[in-house]
C-alpha cells in the first residue's frame, strides 16, 4: 500500500505519480533527503574590528605616550636638560610647607597671578563668590587648557606633561592664599592685608565664610599642597617615560 504524503490518497501499487493530486514521488523525496544548506557565517566589518579591542585600548597610550619621530639627538639633550631644571626645581616646592617662599616660588606667582587676576572679571557674571573664586579657578584652568590642546592638537605629551608639572605649582601657590583666610597678613595686590581691605577683598576669607568653611582653612590649604606634590610626583613620572622612550628610539 502507498500513500501519497501530500493528500493522503492510497493506492496498492507504487506508481509514478500520485493520481489525485499529482504529486511525483521522486521529487518529493529528493527535496526530504537534500542536507540543509548552512548559513555560512557574514565576515566581520573592518570598520568594527578597527574600533575594537587593541587599538581602542591604546588610543590613550598613544594620546599620553606618543613620541616625535623627528626628535634627534639635540632634541633629547635640550628635553634632558629641561627634565631636569624641573625636577630640581619640583622638590623645592615639594618639600616646603605651606607657608615656605622656596626657590622661584615668587618667579612662578607673577607669572600665575595675571590668569588670576584676569579669572576675577572673566567669572563676574556669575555672581560674588564665583567671582572671588574665579581667580583660583583661572589659575588651575589655564594649565588644564594647555595640556589639552598640546595633547589634541599638536601631540606634543612632553609639554603637556610640563602643563601638569604646572598645575601643580598653582596648587601649591594658592595654599598660602588659603591658610591665610583667617590670619589676613599676607599682602594683597596693591600693597594692602586682609585686615587693612574691605570684607570681600580677600578671596579665601570670602568664600571660607560664606560656605561655613573658614574654620577649617588651614586642612584646605595643606590639603591644596598635597596635591600639588602629587602632580608634580606625577609630571616626574611622565617626563621619565617619555625621555626613555626617545633615548630608545636614538639607539633603534
Amino acid at each position: 500500500m502507498v500513500v501519497c504524503p501530500k493528500c493522503g490518497f492510497k493506492e496498492s501499487n507504487e506508481t509514478f505519480e500520485c493520481p489525485k493530486c499529482g504529486l511525483i514521488y521522486s521529487k518529493y523525496r529528493d527535496q526530504n533527503t537534500r542536507k540543509p544548506e548552512v548559513a555560512q557565517p557574514r565576515p566581520p566589518d573592518k570598520k568594527i574590528q578597527e574600533n575594537r579591542g587593541p587599538q581602542y585600548d591604546s588610543f590613550m597610550a598613544n594620546l599620553l605616550f606618543s613620541l616625535n619621530p623627528k626628535a634627534d639627538r639635540v632634541d633629547f639633550i635640550l628635553r634632558s636638560v629641561l627634565f631636569a631644571v624641573f625636577f630640581i626645581w619640583g622638590w623645592c616646592f615639594i618639600f616646603s610647607s605651606v607657608n615656605d617662599q622656596p626657590f622661584g616660588s615668587g618667579f612662578w606667582h607673577m607669572i600665575n597671578l595675571p590668569f588670576h587676576e584676569a579669572g576675577h572679571i572673566f567669572f563676574r557674571p556669575f555672581g560674588r563668590l564665583v567671582t572671588s573664586m574665579g581667580g583660583t579657578l583661572a589659575q588651575l584652568l589655564l594649565p588644564c587648557i594647555c595640556m589639552g590642546v598640546f595633547l589634541v592638537k599638536t601631540r606634543d605629551t612632553f609639554a603637556a606633561s610640563f602643563c601638569v608639572w604646572w598645575l601643580g605649582q598653582n596648587f601649591m601657590d594658592i595654599a598660602p592664599y588659603i591658610d591665610d583666610a583667617r590670619r589676613l597678613t599676607m599682602p594683597l595686590v596693591g600693597g594692602n592685608t586682609g585686615q587693612t581691605s574691605p570684607y570681600g577683598f580677600h578671596d579665601w576669607e570670602y568664600v571660607l565664610t560664606e560656605t561655613k568653611l573658614l574654620r577649617h582653612d588651614h586642612m584646605i590649604a595643606s590639603l591644596s599642597h598635597g596635591l600639588g606634590t602629587c602632580l608634580i610626583l606625577l609630571a616626574f613620572a611622565w617626563w621619565a617615560y617619555l625621555l626613555f622612550g626617545y633615548y630608545k628610539q636614538l639607539e633603534t
